[in-house]
C-alpha cells in the first residue's frame, strides 16, 4: 500500500509546473516540493539513522526535519521527484508503526493534492488501515487528541471507533480531520463536528517527524 500511494503520488506530480512545485500546501510551512522532500526523507531513515538525526537536532522536531528535508532536496523540482522515485519501493523507517508510515505519505500527498486541484484520492483500504491506527491514539500526528469523545463512522468503507457524539463522512476526510487538516472538516457531518472544529482552532498545521 505505501508502495502504491508513493506511486500515485509521483505520477500526479510529473506535470507539475515551476508554479506548481512552490505552491502553498495544507502542510502551512511548506511548498509541494518541500513536502514531497520531506517524504523522501522519511522513506529514507531506519530506527537507528532516525535517533541519530533527533539526537543531533538535540529533539527538536523542526530542526531534525528542515535537516533531512534540505538533504533530500534536489537541485530542481525534477530532481527531487527523482530523489522520490528512487524510494517508491523502500521499506525504511524509523520504527515497525508502518501503519503510521503509511498515513505520512497518504497524508501528505492530499497536503499537495488538495490546494492543487489534483483529483486523485487515495484508496479507501489504505485510508481504512491509517484510520484506525490514528483513532485512539497520537503518534505522528495528534490523531487521538482530535478524536477523543467522539464516535467516528465512514460513509464509503468499515472504518468506525469511538463513542460518544458522531462525526461521519468519507474515509478520507475523516483521515484527514484527525491529522489537523481543516479544509476536510467541510466534507464531515454529525452532531460531534463541532466539537472537532473547535479542536484544531488557531493550530498551524505540522509536518510529521518522519
Amino acid at each position: 500500500m505505501v508502495q502504491a500511494e508513493r506511486t500515485a503520488l509521483a505520477e500526479d506530480l510529473a506535470s507539475l509546473t515551476a508554479e506548481q512545485w512552490q505552491h502553498p500546501t495544507l502542510c502551512s510551512q511548506w511548498d509541494v516540493e518541500q513536502v514531497l522532500a520531506h517524504l523522501t526523507a522519511a522513506a529514507s531513515l531506519n530506527q537507528w539513522q532516525w535517533l541519530r538525526s533527533i539526537l543531533g537536532a538535540r529533539f527538536r522536531p523542526d530542526v531534525h526535519n528542515q535537516r533531512r528535508l534540505a538533504e533530500h532536496r534536489g537541485r530542481t523540482p525534477t530532481e527531487t521527484l527523482e530523489h522520490f522515485r528512487a524510494i517508491l519501493g523502500s521499506t525504511k523507517a524509523p520504527s515497525g508503526h508502518i501503519a503510521a508510515y503509511l498515513g505520512e505519505v497518504v497524508v501528505h500527498a492530499q497536503d499537495i493534492r488538495q490546494p492543487l486541484g489534483l483529483p486523485r484520492r487515495p484508496g479507501v483500504e489504505a485510508l481504512t488501515v491509517v484510520a484506525d491506527f490514528f483513532a485512539g491514539r497520537n503518534f505522528t500526528v495528534e490523531s487521538g487528541t482530535i478524536s477523543a469523545g467522539l464516535q467516528l463512522r465512514a460513509d464509503d468503507g468499515t472504518f468506525a471507533a469511538g463513542t460518544g457524539p458522531m462525526v461521519t463522512g468519507s474515509t478520507l476526510a475523516l483521515v484527514m480531520g484527525m491529522a489537523g487538516r481543516k479544509p476536510y472538516l467541510d466534507e464531515l457531518a454529525g452532531p460531534g463536528l463541532p466539537i472537532l472544529r473547535s479542536r484544531m482552532q488557531g493550530g498551524a498545521t505540522r509536518p510529521a517527524t518522519g
